[in-house]
């Protein structure tokens, strides 16, 4: 932990600023200028210093985080969330969600005419495929991602090949590879969504079928629960698309949207989530490397009684979660996420859709 601070010391000397890129005055997805602040927030999970802006553009309704994360910027926020410190907790947490796993699988399963390669992106260790495969076992599993967790999850048996690197440079290298490709909560974090949604359309074959599953930034929890609602995920998410700004974009990249699907995506944690942040930020994790000293008695003691006092409320929220779960959820407008089904068509004369982002 001493070493560690010490790095995160050197990186932090001249301060976050220069974690960011300049700010956007259009938005990044129909080029609108109308743009408007939707939130400001900190690092609710790692509580890494630096503040986070989300403008909303008036015009499609789409939320990006502006001024938007460098490539500096991303690496020291990415660092020790899914590697490193955070390894092993995310590992429990993504291993344990089998159910989920087995409503993404089954909403392709009807679109499905018989064997097929499918392939995951932005697949960490490979748990979705795991379970996938029990349910679909005519179908072979690689995986993507830009860490050493697609690797892992090759070597542990989880995806056939696990693949390192960025979509756009498989797609150029294996274009018409695949008969499925999967973007599971993966979309939300690309600096670019729309070369993201061209890569797909590079690595299918013809009649390929996409699946995409990202939160839904207008969902009444959103405005409900302000910065506490979880899939704000800042500073990780960089965009978050309305449905039908991403139906619209999906038919312009040459895919017909099959299926969109509300509560079969919706994951019924956003009050016992918000309830955690708020007890988190109340009073955070006992030692941190990118904080300045480790914490005292006093601190670890504050922590303690916090968090012991906030297990009637998280026990509460996890009741409620559960009520307004599923079509009840949908019908109220309490779903956060959704999921859209599109097969890819054929595109002769088209020109690719261009990013502004």
């Amino acid at each position: 932990m001493a070493a560690l601070r010490a790095v995160y010391r050197e990186e932090l000397a001249d301060g976050t600023a220069v974690f960011f890129e300049p700010r956007a005055h259009r938005c990044p997805w129909c080029g609108s200028g109308r743009l408007g602040g939707r939130l400001r927030t900190a690092d609710l999970l790692q509580h890494k210093p630096g503040e986070f802006a989300l403008d909303r553009c008036h015009d499609c309704g789409h939320v990006f985080q502006n001024p938007r994360l460098s490539e500096r910027g991303l690496a020291f926020y990415y660092r020790d969330f899914y590697d490193g410190l955070g390894e092993e907790r995310l590992a429990g947490v993504f291993a344990g969600r089998t159910a989920s796993y087995r409503a993404r699988a089954e909403s392709v399963r009807p679109h499905l005419a018989g064997p097929a390669e499918w392939l995951d992106v932005g697949t960490g260790h490979g748990h979705f495929c795991a379970t996938a495969a029990e349910l679909l076992p005519d179908v072979a599993f690689d995986g993507l991602d830009r860490s050493d967790g697609a690797e892992l999850a090759e070597l542990a048996g989880r995806v056939r090949h696990g693949h390192r690197g960025t979509f756009a440079e498989l797609a150029e290298k294996a274009p018409g590879s695949y008969d499925v490709v999967s973007m599971f909560h993966y979309l939300e974090h690309a600096p670019d969504p729309l070369a993201e949604l061209e890569a797909a359309y590079a690595v299918l074959r013809p009649g390929g079928l996409l699946v995409v599953d990202v939160p839904d930034p207008e969902s009444r929890w959103a405005r409900l629960l302000g910065r506490w609602w979880l899939p704000w995920l800042q500073p990780q998410h960089l965009h978050l698309a309305p449905a039908g700004n991403l139906r619209r974009r999906l038919d312009a990249c040459g895919f017909t949207v099959l299926a969109q699907e509300h509560a079969q995506a919706h994951d019924a944690v956003d009050l016992v989530a918000a309830a955690w942040l708020a007890l988190d930020a109340a009073a955070p994790r006992e030692d941190l490397p990118w904080l300045p000293e480790p914490p005292g008695p006093a601190r670890r003691a504050l922590r303690g009684a916090t968090l012991l006092a906030g297990v009637p409320l998280l026990l509460a929220a996890t009741v409620l979660d559960r009520t307004v779960a599923g079509l009840a959820a949908e019908r109220w407008g309490l779903t956060n996420a959704y999921r859209l089904v599109a097969r890819r068509e054929a595109r002769p004369d088209a020109a690719p859709a261009t990013a502004g982002g």
